[in-house]
């Protein structure tokens, strides 16, 4: 057998076992098949399920310096970082392709787990201020074109930063969830199909409701937030939304619609709720990925400190001015 004739079911188990997301599911299709490309080139032929058992580390680090050595608008134009990220993303979608290999046809290599994965920066959360992210679904709204949108809107982005789900986790919701565990709690489905049951806090339950009201076609498999024609709503349809108003806002490009989850975490964090919560509501598996918003608290502090207490100054005082900070004791 080809190793072609395999990514068909390779892709099924990802996205319907694996409960993988539409985008990686899509990012690791593409990967794989550039790497059979290389292969066949590099081999001199389409590699065969006994070839593919057989390649060496050297043949997979062959393929990923041919990737870094590629012409490419969008690559000349990446930041080293997201180079390094989509070579992290390679590699991952090489060693899931011979984990299903090696499940499901027997072929066992362990080269692609032999190769190193790329060391990248941790990207700390840049939420919205309270303010501005409380603002944000009244104001988004009204840039939409018809009342149904503009409804829909207000009801959406209340979610996003009330309760802290994902776009996707959103946009996959129907009528009959809101009721199907009793007002004021959700079970959400994300990553992985993990399931969580998130509380509603009443400004959200409020605005479902209202929303309901209006619902073009209120029936319980109904999709709760649809498109202007009917469908379920497209994630692009929601990030355009909030890409125009953070234009008209003067909001950096961080502003998207995860954003207010981020806000949602940040802000609870703020006010005092411990990791572990957090860590359920948002649906992490790992505490580590909920210790991200501690760190990005402590660069929040450490910038209102440097902003506003005075010794934090004082260096920079005593540069510009001679002799200034003599004298000074205390620490």
């Amino acid at each position: 057998m080809m190793a072609e004739d395999t990514v068909a079911g390779w892709i099924t188990f990802l996205s319907q076992e694996r409960r993988a997301s539409a985008a990686t599911v899509a990012a690791y299709q593409h990967d794989l098949s550039r790497a059979l490309a290389f292969l066949t080139e590099h081999l001199g032929g389409p590699p065969d399920l006994a070839a593919m058992g057989r390649l060496s580390v050297a043949d997979l680090r062959a393929w990923l310096a041919h990737e870094s050595t590629a012409p490419g608008k969008a690559r000349s134009n990446s930041t080293p970082d997201a180079r390094t990220r989509t070579r992290a993303r390679r590699l991952s979608a090489l060693r899931a392709f011979y984990r299903y290999l090696n499940q499901r046809h027997g072929i066992e290599n362990t080269a692609a787990s032999l190769l190193q994965m790329p060391r990248t920066k941790r990207r700390l959360p840049r939420p919205l201020d309270a303010d501005t992210a409380r603002a944000a679904p009244s104001e988004i709204a009204e840039l939409g074109h018809t009342p149904m949108a503009r409804a829909r809107d207000v009801a959406l982005f209340t979610l996003l930063y009330g309760a802290g789900l994902r776009i996707a986790e959103a946009l996959a919701l129907d009528i009959g969830d809101l009721a199907r565990h009793g007002t004021g709690i959700l079970r959400i489905r994300g990553k992985g199909g993990r399931e969580r049951l998130v509380p509603l806090l009443p400004a959200v339950s409020d605005a479902l409701r209202d929303w309901c009201t209006r619902h073009p076609n209120p029936q319980p498999d109904a999709p709760l937030f649809p498109g202007v024609r009917g469908g379920r709503l497209q994630p692009a349809i929601a990030q355009r939304a909030m890409r125009e108003w953070r234009a008209l806002s003067g909001l950096g490009g961080h502003v998207t619609p995860h954003a207010l989850r981020h806000s949602f975490a940040t802000h609870l964090m703020e006010n005092g709720a411990d990791l572990r919560s957090i860590q359920e509501l948002l649906g992490h598996v790992s505490l580590s990925t909920t210790q991200t918003y501690t760190l990005a608290d402590e660069k929040r502090l450490l910038k209102v400190w440097s902003d506003a207490h005075p010794r934090a100054h004082g260096a920079r005082d005593a540069n510009a001015s001679p002799g200034a900070g003599t004298g000074e004791h205390g620490t």
